[in-house]
């Protein structure tokens, strides 16, 4: 049985852009759902939304049968996590809140095998078809992928530092937890906010490094597409499925 192919990471090395979702809410139908709709990617989130690492295989294998590819997001950047994530089949890892070349080091060392990283070796997981996959362990670095998270003034303070660590794939830069750090809570469309997203969209892009963002205004999104962001999530399950029921009790009440 031959080694699964990151569909994600392939198009981040080819330049295409890509528009994505992020799902929050753990029920396989909703990611199933969600995974037929036609998006290139998709985030399963477990660092803002009640969902445990034994709850991501369940959504993994509802996604597995259709072309959007999923994101895991740990709540953590922790190495013994990254590990259970990857074993479960998660081929590309979120990794929130990164501050320093260190713990972009870090991250980069966890998803790895020796001799180039630290993560630890199984046999008969997920992620190796439960070791029908024989190569696994000597082939699966060049299918993991890892995508960083900048989300503070002070990570995008060490933008390249972070960026320019072998292993990382891709930067997201998160609005909103920049724009609380800048000073604006609540705001990521805050013009300031915008501007430092814009800037570091093309400081990534100088580097040769794929960016990304979470943003639901699709004005904003398309300026970032513009300036060469490579992955845009431009939905939130919860936000859609909140808006469609405040919508439809809105009509019934006229």
């Amino acid at each position: 049985m031959d080694l699964p192919k990151n569909c994600f990471k392939a198009r981040l090395k080819d330049g295409k852009a890509q528009i994505g979702i992020w799902s929050t809410l753990p029920d396989p139908s909703v990611v199933e759902a969600i995974a037929g709709a036609g998006f290139d990617w998709m985030v399963l989130d477990t660092e803002h939304a009640a969902v445990e690492v034994s709850q991501i295989l369940p959504l993994l294998q509802a996604a597995a049968p259709y072309p959007t590819d999923c994101l895991v997001r740990p709540h953590v950047n922790d190495t013994a996590l990254i590990k259970r994530h990857l074993d479960q089949g998660a081929m590309t890892l979120l990794l929130p809140y990164i501050q320093s070349r260190e713990e972009a080091e870090a991250a980069a060392l966890a998803v790895r095998y020796p001799p180039r990283g630290v993560r630890g070796v199984a046999g008969t997981m997920r992620a190796a078809r439960y070791g029908r996959v024989k190569d696994y362990a000597a082939r699966a670095d060049a299918e993991v992928g890892l995508i960083l998270q900048v989300e503070t003034a002070l990570g995008l303070d060490r933008l390249e530092d972070i960026a320019s660590v072998e292993g990382v794939d891709g930067i997201f830069i998160g609005p909103s937890d920049l724009a609380a750090s800048m000073g604006y809570p609540g705001q990521p469309g805050h013009p300031e906010v915008r501007k430092a997203v814009l800037s570091a969209i093309a400081r990534l892009a100088a580097l040769g490094v794929p960016s990304g963002l979470l943003t639901q205004d699709e004005g904003f999104a398309d300026e970032t597409i513009a300036a060469g962001a490579a992955f845009v999530a431009v939905a939130v399950d919860m936000s859609v499925f909140v808006r469609g029921i405040d919508a439809v009790v809105a009509r019934l009440r006229r």
